[in-house]
């Protein structure tokens, strides 16, 4: 499986390359203010299907244009597509994007592979077999400390997006870390955690195929990666935060009071009032896919009900932390002189 998914990914790569050449006579359309697709993502994303499909029939497709348009709708199978993830820069010439292409079993991710096709590298992994550059093994940074870290980021650009959270969380991780590196794709984003090549990651309003392939190869090299509490639950949530363990663990610490859980079934998260929109939320899944990405899963990021769970997070950590202080402080504090009597 692994090898029809990187023959899927080079034939898409190498029609990217040959657009790149002409992007004058590029066709591009708006999905939403700044969010852009091209004839080149829908040709990439047709020879990828085409591609996995002419092996695996029996199997289901999740991609970014078409959704759940094509494949099997009951496979315990499915292949999450993202045919050039980085149509921004692709757009512009500047050379950071790539081909994302993961295969789910049972909801487990089990293969990966994200080409990038400017520079001709190749990421792949097998669950429990490693992740891989080329040939060469990768393995996640050994740094401990986040002051000495690169720490790369994605930026709201949707509308909708809350910025202004986002600035929140820019401002606390900036002040706490060595640099921030915006390129401006996630799949690579996440295979340059899994090379070392940057300590951490973090980003907002991320859909499944952003980030299936890029998860699967943060852990075969090491790392670790989940939502902004720092639970598995990272796929459907539109937020994600990865590193090697030392610093994953501090990025969940800065960005835990940040996190906007999607609730399914209609659930209330803890603190939430009648009328917020978090309230009684389409389940992950189906929310992606009736909206085929960003615009039906926006409301979470945009949402006004989040400081109130924002608070709760600060809260309770406040407390414990002025706990620890307190015990901690009497047990340092020496026994007070008796008076003489």
């Amino acid at each position: 499986m692994l090898n029809i998914a990187i023959k899927a990914a080079r034939s898409a790569g190498a029609l990217i390359n040959r657009a790149s050449m002409d992007l004058d006579l590029l066709k591009v359309n708006t999905k939403s203010p700044n969010d852009f697709v091209t004839e080149v993502d829908h040709a990439a994303e047709a020879v990828i299907i085409e591609t996995l499909l002419a092996a695996y029939p029996g199997h289901g497709i999740l991609a970014e244009e078409s959704g759940r348009e094509h494949g099997a709708k009951d496979s315990e199978y499915l292949w999450i597509i993202d045919p050039l993830d980085g149509t921004t820069n692709f757009i512009h010439g500047f050379p950071f994007y790539a081909v994302s292409i993961a295969l789910s079993y049972r909801g487990q991710i089990q293969q990966a592979v994200v080409y990038d096709p400017t520079r001709n590298d190749l990421f792949y992994a097998s669950k429990g077999r490693g992740a891989f550059l080329n040939d060469k093994r990768l393995r996640v940074s050994k740094r401990t400390r986040l002051a000495d870290c690169l720490i790369g980021t994605g930026f709201p650009f949707r509308k909708g997006d809350n910025f202004k959270r986002y600035m929140q969380m820019f401002e606390v991780v900036m002040q706490s870390c060595a640099g921030l590196r915006r390129p401006g794709s996630a799949a690579l984003d996440l295979c340059h955690v899994a090379a070392g090549y940057t300590d951490g990651f973090f980003e907002t309003g991320l859909s499944p195929w952003d980030i299936a392939a890029g998860a699967l190869l943060i852990t075969e090299a090491g790392g670790l990666i989940g939502n902004f509490t720092g639970e598995a639950d990272f796929l459907n949530q539109r937020e994600v935060v990865a590193g090697n363990p030392k610093i994953y663990g501090q990025l969940v610490t800065l960005l835990s009071p940040y996190t906007r859980i999607i609730v399914a079934d209609g659930a209330k998260p803890d603190g939430a009032k009648d009328g917020d929109a978090a309230s009684g939320a389409l389940t992950p899944e189906s929310a992606l896919i009736a909206g085929r990405g960003a615009e039906a899963v926006a409301g979470p990021d945009a949402t006004p009900a989040a400081p109130v769970k924002k608070a709760a997070v600060r809260i309770s950590k406040e407390s414990m932390a002025r706990e620890k202080q307190a015990s901690a402080d009497s047990e340092r504090k020496p026994p007070r002189a008796r008076s003489p009597r």
